[in-house]
């Protein structure tokens, strides 16, 4: 099985979508789909889809305790711009680029919240992975 999609949501789509309109570019990413002010969508480069919506049921996003959105990045340097272009557009830092042996001998990952709290890591597994 591989995923499809996976969706964060935001209390403000269009500010939402600044932020991510910046950093999904940098790891391959593409907007496809915008159904404004409710939703926009992006493409991973594996093929993968970000929606970045307001809940369904009409009430506030929240974030989800345990949650995180690892996306791939195809070098050490791609998990750096990432991250630095995230915490330029208001992004929370939860984890300095850099290596995390504990997962892995090749495990390059850093952390951030988006700006309604959502955890994402930048992650590059190594040459070949």
């Amino acid at each position: 099985m591989s995923l499809n999609y996976v969706m964060l949501g935001s209390n403000d789509v269009a500010k939402a979508r600044d932020f991510f309109d910046a950093v999904l570019p940098a790891i391959g990413g593409k907007l496809v789909a915008e159904f404004m002010p409710h939703a926009v969508c992006y493409q991973l480069r594996g093929g993968g889809r970000i929606w970045v919506t307001t809940p369904h049921n009409r009430e506030a996003a929240t974030v989800g305790n345990g949650n995180m959105v690892g996306l791939a990045c195809e070098s050490q340097a791609e998990v750096d711009a990432a991250h630095q272009i995230a915490l330029s557009k208001g992004g929370t830092n939860e984890g300095d680029p850099g290596p995390r042996p504990m997962y892995g001998p090749d495990f390059y990952g850093a952390y951030v919240r988006d700006l309604d709290g959502n955890k994402m890591s930048f992650v590059h597994l190594g040459e070949g992975n």
